[in-house]
């Protein structure tokens, strides 16, 4: 039996660059890997989080020319937190922007969480772009997505953990959390806003995997990376992501012909496999794996296993 594949080694970017994209909105991109191999665009996780140095270690850097950009408000794009432009609409077109400036006419997409759906949204709109695809922890931004995890669901998996994210909201605010948060979140006082980013913060990052993260929970909570990551975040779901009900699967036979390996925790808290499964079954030919000893996170070792023979097996 082969061990679980880890990730590729630490590699640093080849080149670096600010792509104004429109609307006071400037991006950080970077590639890294082979210049002349295969192109992948990278989609990360949120809304509002940005990409990390292990993201490009998901990819073979001798076969694979990976494409990372942190996205309008996140990470080193500037201004960040800014909610100004900020849409799935724009995102989308962001990925051609970037695509266009860079000269990738056709590539592979690789998303989890956030980045799913952002992958989707995209797919869907220019599916004659994307030569294959990689998800994981498929979200569709469905309202009963939305009320599993910021109303009830969840909430009984983490009583305890639940208990603290409500905690700063009076009896009325509970009904509807993510609406509640968001008057914190959009508060003139820093110290107000930097309060419910860290409650906010600290709800997923204690239920994203099946063994607790306890790095930076708690303090992340009042820097300005976290208040901005908080305050996008909530200010796409008070939006409904800007997408229709269901869309995204819905559609999903827009994609047919397009080779996808879908890789879903058995159990994941924050999207649970039932969205995997249902978008599996409105997209004819893509393959859904679920790994039966993992959460949400990409990094636990069974996700990370399917993940790399994903990106392996089309990096031929």
């Amino acid at each position: 039996m082969q061990p679980p594949r880890v990730l590729y080694p630490p590699i640093q970017p080849f080149r670096t660059e600010r792509l104004p994209v429109g609307g006071g909105h400037t991006l950080y991109v970077e590639q890294c890997g082979n210049p002349a191999g295969k192109p992948v665009v990278f989609l990360h996780g949120g809304p509002g989080s940005g990409c990390s140095p292990a993201h490009r270690r998901l990819f073979d850097p001798a076969r694979y020319c990976v494409t990372l950009f942190d996205q309008r408000g996140c990470g080193r794009s500037m201004p960040l937190g800014s909610l100004d432009a900020n849409t799935t609409p724009d995102l989308v077109a962001d990925v051609d922007r970037v695509a266009d400036h860079l000269g990738l006419n056709r590539f592979m997409l690789f998303g989890g969480s956030w980045g799913s759906t952002l992958a989707l949204a995209y797919a869907q709109t220019r599916p004659e772009r994307v030569s294959e695809m990689v998800l994981r922890g498929v979200f569709t931004g469905r309202r009963a997505e939305l009320d599993w995890y910021y109303k009830e669901g969840a909430s009984r998996l983490f009583p305890d953990e639940w208990s603290n994210f409500i905690a700063p909201l009076t009896e009325e605010e509970r009904a509807d959390p993510i609406r509640s948060y968001h008057r914190r979140l959009d508060d003139p006082d820093r110290a107000v806003r930097a309060q419910a980013a860290r409650s906010w913060t600290d709800w997923e990052a204690r239920t994203v995997s099946m063994r607790t993260i306890r790095d930076g929970v708690g303090a992340f909570g009042a820097s300005d990376t976290a208040i901005a990551f908080a305050r996008i975040e909530n200010h796409f779901f008070i939006h409904d992501l800007w997408l229709e009900e269901g869309e995204l699967i819905r559609e999903a036979g827009r994609l047919v012909g397009i080779p996808a390996v879908i890789v879903q925790g058995r159990y994941d808290v924050v999207t649970p496999p039932v969205t995997a499964w249902d978008l599996h079954r409105a997209w004819p030919g893509s393959e859904l794996q679920i790994v039966e000893d993992a959460g949400h996170a990409f990094s636990e070792p069974g996700t990370l296993d399917r993940l790399l023979a994903a990106t392996d097996r089309f990096a031929n």
